[in-house]
């Protein structure tokens, strides 16, 4: 029999990530190849290209909102598609090479956003400490190994499984609560069923820079009780006062209110982009009034199609 071509998934690495703990979330990917990457645009290009069937792509962070790297990747990549969500606590250790106390620490390697995330206790613990920004938390620690002048790095639980430091201080973010939400983008276009607990995202472009434009968008929701979890404003970038909107709204395109929604914004917007209907991470079902039922929607369509085929009204 021929051989299966091996089935590969795509995450921003290295190994130790919190991209790899919520990789780890898929059933999926189990027992498959997974590849390491540098950034948002590099795991895209793999699933472009085939080389891996979805990519692993960090999108929201309770504490920071939206990573607008992923967002205005998703706006430029054409045809891709989101097909589940996963959601990690987020907390971090402090770690350095052996032989190096907490009192001996003066200078913390970390990622902006982790660093944010610690600034408290840091600034706590460490008064006169120093800051020197990393790409990524793993990359924060490893850099310890280099002739860099850093004592210590922010980094995620379980690196001195990967490196061989010691931890000088566990639990260090100062909100115990963060979690961050990734979600596996491939190029598939089944929708999968509804569940009763989903998620639609979208991506919508303003159609012009005036009054009430942002209130007409938002009223394609409103006017059908669907409610959004997400809306975050990113530049479009070809001239000032232009921005698209990274929108999650709670329902399944097969939902009748979010698909009239849908076609709402269809009709107000040049560009409105699918991103996908899927399951949502926290299992939590979707709330709507009873006007709002699929029933509602469904007998409106029969009694309009009523008047037009000159069927007796009652």
């Amino acid at each position: 029999m021929p051989e299966t071509p091996d089935v590969h998934y795509s995450f921003l690495g290295p190994a130790g990530t919190f991209t790899e703990a919520a990789l780890a979330q898929v059933p999926q990917a189990k027992g498959l190849p997974w590849r390491a990457v540098n950034n948002v645009g590099e795991a895209f290009a793999d699933v472009v290209s085939g080389r891996s069937v979805a990519a692993m792509i960090a999108i929201e962070n309770s504490v920071d909102g939206g990573v607008s790297a992923t967002q205005d990747a998703l706006a430029s990549v054409p045809n891709l598609r989101i097909i589940g969500e996963y959601l990690v606590p987020v907390n971090f250790v402090l770690v350095a090479r052996p032989g190096i106390a907490l009192e001996d620490v003066k200078i913390v390697n970390a990622h902006p956003v982790a660093y944010a995330q610690c600034r408290s206790w840091l600034e706590a613990t460490l008064p006169r400490h120093g800051h020197i920004p990393s790409s990524s938390n793993v990359s924060a620690a490893a850099a310890l190994f280099e002739s860099g002048p850093a004592d210590a790095a922010v980094a995620p639980p379980g690196i001195e499984k990967h490196h061989d430091l010691v931890v000088l201080a566990r639990n260090i973010g100062d909100n115990p609560n963060a979690v961050t939400r990734f979600v596996l983008v491939g190029r598939t276009t089944v929708i999968p069923e509804p569940t009763g607990a989903d998620k639609t995202s979208v991506i919508v472009e303003l159609p012009e820079d005036r009054a009430g434009a942002l209130l007409e968008m938002l009223e394609q929701f409103a006017t059908r009780g669907v409610n959004l979890s997400l809306i975050q404003s990113r530049p479009i970038g070809d001239s000032l006062g232009r921005y698209r909107f990274v929108i999650d709204a709670d329902g399944h395109i097969l939902d009748e209110r979010v698909a009239d929604a849908l076609l709402g914004l269809r009709r107000f917007s040049p560009k409105v982009i699918f991103l996908g209907s899927y399951p949502r991470a926290d299992k939590q079902a979707n709330v709507f009034t009873d006007r709002y039922d699929d029933g509602v929607f469904i007998e409106a369509r029969d009694w309009l199609r009523g008047l037009l085929s000159g069927e007796p009204t009652a």
